[in-house]
């Protein structure tokens, strides 16, 4: 068989996740947004909210009775209801809600959230029924504007935006539309964002302009997320490092205690680890974050609007300083680790240095305590051989005696005086004799000695 057959088959066996990673490009498609519109967004975390969870709220929607939890598995749903488009999207560590409806005739009128938000095509209460904890919360509106006028687009969004000062950015390296922004909350607890374009703007690049904002917007707030849990830090950092340097001085004095010591760097190496383990993931999260921030912003190709700060700006001025922080606080927390191991080598050192002077005062005590033994047993030696030769010395008397008194012509006295040197030298050597066969066998000599002597 040849693939001109178009068969399915005619490749070899397919690796269970191919075509799950092949269309990873297409799990969350480009929105399309006719302009003007109302974009309402929330983001919210869901470390404690299941998927079923989530799918059992977006059943509340009108129509959706019958969705079901396995349309959830690709972490992407488009809704097509009523007069409006809603997008869930759940990632890793939150869940993103957007509603994109047509602009409610009365959007610029005021700054009263409650008369935009009575405009939500969306059942009431539904926002606030959303499962878990909101992160971000934004309107974004595009509108169709005449950006060969600056000044009336300025004034425009200023009055929608209130007093508080903009920023605001030309996006597109024709500047094909503006994004401007104050990034402050309101009562209602949403921030606002306005994308000001011409009547010829696509809805395809509507839609991306307007999730790359909200996307930035996300990205921001978890990348800060790390901020708190490094100014938590700070004190216990503080704290280790002065015990540390307390220790390492400490550790230069002879007279230290070893065991103190080694407690103290134990109950200071569980601290950092502890702090560690904790919150490496939160650092690792913040850097991952601050990246897509990054690119985000890159992604604009933003210029300037004059008089105006542009995103870039208002972010390198207000969130890289605190991702200055977190990544500083990082690599202390990591150089912490590694300045506690190395304490915990010296010490470990000091104590293995002690423990082999230790030992060799043991083992020099050990010898000593053999050779006086040594000595001991060469004296109880010389004294069995007197006492063995004194107990053969009398044998031989009375046998010397016995042979007198069966008629022998010999004085027992002097035959047995006559024989003590023999007797005496025979001991002597038979008990050196079994000394060096007994320490021959266990390698060792007697004093004086060698194993050939």
């Amino acid at each position: 068989m040849n693939c001109h057959d178009a068969e399915p088959n005619c490749l070899p066996p397919e690796d269970g996740l191919r075509r799950t990673l092949h269309n990873e490009v297409h799990a969350r498609p480009q929105a399309r947004i006719r302009m003007p519109a109302l974009v309402l967004y929330v983001a919210v975390l869901n470390s404690d909210i299941s998927r079923a969870q989530e799918c059992a709220h977006l059943r509340q929607l009108p129509g959706q009775q019958d969705l079901q939890e396995e349309q959830l598995g690709g972490n992407f749903l488009r809704l097509r209801l009523d007069g409006y488009t809603l997008k869930w999207e759940r990632h890793s560590e939150f869940s993103r809600y957007s509603l994109v409806q047509p602009l409610p005739d009365h959007a610029l009128q005021g700054q009263d959230d409650a008369q935009l938000l009575a405009s939500v095509l969306l059942p009431e209460g539904w926002l606030r029924q959303i499962p878990g904890r909101t992160l971000a919360a934004v309107q974004l509106l595009l509108l169709h504007g005449d950006l060969s006028d600056p000044a009336t687009l300025q004034a425009q969004a200023q009055a929608w935006f209130g007093e508080h000062p903009l920023v605001a950015s030309a996006m597109g390296r024709n500047s094909h539309s503006w994004a401007v922004t104050d990034f402050r909350l309101r009562p209602s607890g949403f921030e606002r964002m306005l994308v000001l374009a011409p009547p010829d703007m696509s809805q395809t690049r509507a839609g991306r302009v307007s999730q790359r904002l909200l996307e930035l917007e996300t990205y921001r707030l978890m990348a800060l997320r790390g901020l708190p849990v490094a100014k938590e830090l700070a004190p216990m950092l503080a704290q280790a490092e002065a015990d540390l340097a307390d220790i390492t001085t400490r550790l230069e004095s002879k007279g230290a205690d070893d065991q103190e010591l080694l407690a103290t760097l134990v109950s200071l190496s569980a601290r950092v680890e502890r702090a560690t383990a904790s919150h490496m993931y939160r650092f690792s999260a913040t850097r991952a974050y601050q990246a897509l921030v990054r690119q985000r912003i890159d992604e604009l190709r933003e210029s300037a609007v004059p008089g105006i700060q542009t995103v870039g700006e208002f972010m390198q001025r207000r969130l890289w300083p605190a991702m200055a922080t977190v990544a500083a606080t990082e690599q202390r927390l990591a150089k912490l680790s590694e300045r506690v191991a190395r304490a915990s080598a010296l010490l470990r050192t000091r104590v293995d240095i002690a423990a082999e002077l230790q030992n060799q005062q043991l083992l020099a005590k050990l010898t000593r305590g053999q050779e006086l033994q040594l000595q001991l047993q060469t004296t109880v030696e010389g004294l069995s051989i007197a006492a063995i030769s004194y107990y053969v010395v009398s044998l031989l008397l009375y046998g010397a005696k016995g042979l007198k008194g069966l008629g022998l012509p010999l004085n027992p006295e002097l035959a047995v005086a006559a024989l003590i040197p023999l007797v005496l030298g025979a001991v002597w050597a038979t008990s050196r004799r079994i000394h060096k066969r007994v320490l021959h066998a266990s390698g060792a000599s007697l004093p004086g000695h060698s194993q050939d002597t």
